[in-house]
């Protein structure tokens, strides 16, 4: 196959006049969503017919990869998602050495932040540049952020670490996505994410082990140090792999010198990233360094409610071009995508992060061992992420799996609200097994249901809308976790271990407090730490019905018909 076959043909000077006579009209042709919004108004679908045909003209003339390319691409992008997975395991088994370092068991939801704020950008950026120097751009910043980490000497330089990488993976998974979406047609698509995102998810596997025997043996530090070498290994084969575009590009300079302010959206972002940020502000302090009713935390939660009813009032406005187009939020199976990503994605923090903690602080094993007592629940998620994958591409379904999948893991969320000091190891890997395959029977049900609910050149910006409701989802759920972990040991230790000094146990962390303790004042601790983590899960279950009730608005749609004939379907159907 030659490098024609295998990318689009470069825009010619005549398309890239065109291009720039479009942008200079005052009425710019308008996407896919903006012919629904002709047709409902003016009541004929014959403008919708003829832009769906175009588009499914272009899907049938796009030249499609297959043999040696294909795998180069798919193993370059499930090599990134590995590790970009592997980065977020790594640090969970690691986390209660870290607090005990640093006295810093209230930042734990810090470490697991990224930078939400930046996802929805990026979907801006993959649809104006080349995808492949795009996601080496990304990749390359969140490696800078991995090193960072590595050498941080306080928890605040911690988490700015995790910020800058943060901002980098914000576009790893994105951009993994929207290769894939362009390398092969629809009906294609499930099998290859499933393998990308289930053999990606070894790192989940690889992570706490990995991460338990440097904080057991050499140091911490090692969680992030070791993104580096791998990412070097990584960074040559994106280099030398050729990655196709969903449509041609722009040249890079054209974009910034044109359109680089009003294509992406430069003042949404600016009133997305603060109101973002306020609101995690505000559930980091309320309860720590300032309480609940303090103007700090009121003003911090007003302020942000104020700037984000502005940045929608102006998303509204600029229309197509904004950062978040409401065109593609407003679809149906869009949004109710978005919310059973949150959901899920959320859950799948709160058990990275918490988990840990309660094999470490409650049951008093090593980083090591706590690491191998979380197989149950990630090689499960594993098996059925890949087997879910394959046999939606073979039968051309994905709600019955993100049912089955969701009922799964609000099952398994129930059961491990019940642990405690005793919990026997048949009942925990139990538990854990059914959260498992839940997560990993409906995981990636979102990212096809959205990759097939739109046309060709929606996919950037509605996969990174989703990205971007994973990664918020994430980081406001699991601060919120921390506010019920960090509420219910400061209620509870002075119920079960009146004699021991609240604050002094907290301080300590996650493991040390076991040194201050004397044998009474001890089980009264662990009972307390384990209320405290059991009751995290109780947002656990809510999390996995609220996924279960929104899976119904994905709709049933057969993959098999291909992405423009299900988008055709899908408006005539109003979704």
């Amino acid at each position: 196959m030659t490098d024609q076959q295998q990318q689009p043909t470069e825009p010619t000077s005549q398309e890239s006049s065109t291009w720039k006579n479009e942008e200079k009209s005052a009425n710019p042709p308008s996407s896919s969503d903006s012919t629904l919004k002709d047709q409902e108004n003016t009541g004929s679908n014959s403008t919708n017919s003829k832009s769906i045909d175009s588009s499914k003209n272009a899907a049938d003339e796009h030249e499609w990869i297959e043999g040696i390319p294909l795998l180069m691409v798919l193993v370059a992008v499930t090599l990134v998602v590995f590790l970009m997975l592997l980065d977020m395991a790594i640090l969970s088994t690691a986390i209660p050495e870290i607090t005990s370092q640093f006295h810093s068991l209230d930042d734990v939801a810090w470490y697991g932040k990224g930078s939400a704020s930046l996802t929805p950008l990026t979907g801006k950026f993959y649809s104006n540049f080349k995808s492949k120097w795009t996601f080496l751009g990304f990749f390359t910043i969140f490696e800078l952020g991995s090193l960072l980490c590595g050498v941080a000497n306080s928890s605040k330089m911690l988490i700015v670490g995790r910020a800058i990488g943060g901002m980098g993976g914000s576009g790893m998974v994105n951009g993994a996505l929207n290769i894939v979406a362009g390398a092969v047609p629809m009906h294609k698509r499930p099998p290859l994410i499933g393998v990308m995102m289930g053999f990606g998810q070894l790192g989940l596997v690889l992570g706490p082990l990995i991460g338990g025997a440097f904080t057991t043996y050499s140091t911490w530090r090692w969680c992030f140090y070791i993104n580096l070498p791998i990412g070097g290994l990584v960074a040559i084969l994106l280099v030398f792999t050729k990655m196709p575009e969903q449509k041609p590009k722009r040249p890079a300079i054209d974009v910034l010198r044109d359109s680089f302010t009003r294509k992406f959206d430069l003042l949404g972002f600016a009133l997305f990233a603060p109101a973002a940020i306020q609101l995690l502000l505000a559930l980091q302090y309320g309860g720590h360094q300032y309480a609940w009713k303090s103007s700090t935390v009121i003003g911090l939660f007003c302020g942000s409610g104020a700037t984000f009813i502005a940045f929608f009032i102006w998303e509204w406005r600029v229309g197509n071009d904004a950062m978040i187009p409401l065109s593609i939020v407003c679809k149906r199976i869009i949004w109710c995508s978005c919310i059973l990503s949150m959901m899920l994605f959320g859950i799948t923090m709160i058990v990275a992060y918490y988990l840990p903690i309660y094999f470490q602080s409650v049951r008093g094993k090593t980083a090591i061992i706590s690491g191998v007592d979380l197989l149950p629940n990630i090689l499960g998620q594993l098996f059925l992420a890949v087997v879910s994958g394959v046999m939606m591409g073979k039968l051309g379904y994905y709600l019955p799996w993100s049912i089955f999948g969701c009922v799964l893991t609000t099952i398994g969320s129930g059961l491990l609200s019940t642990i405690s000091p005793t919990t026997s190891t048949k009942d925990w890997v139990g538990y854990q097994l059914l959260i498992g395959l839940g997560r990993g029977c409906c995981m990636q049900v979102p990212m096809v249901a959205v990759q097939n609910a739109v046309v060709a050149e929606d996919v950037s910006p509605a996969m990174a809308i989703l990205t971007f409701s994973q990664t918020f989802g994430g980081a406001i759920f699991l601060a919120i976790a921390e506010v019920i972990f960090a509420e219910g040991l400061r209620e509870k230790i002075p119920k079960y271990a009146p004699t021991a000094d609240t604050a002094e146990v907290i301080a300590a962390g996650a493991r040390r407090f076991r040194s201050i303790l004397n044998e009474e004042q001890l089980a009264g601790v662990l009972k307390a730490y384990s209320k405290s983590i059991g009751e995290i899960f109780y947002m656990a279950i809510a999390l996995g019905g609220i996924a279960l009730l929104v899976t119904f608005g994905i709709g049933w749609k057969n993959i098999k018909k291909g992405g423009n004939d299900q988008a055709k379907e899908n408006r005539e159907d109003g979704v």
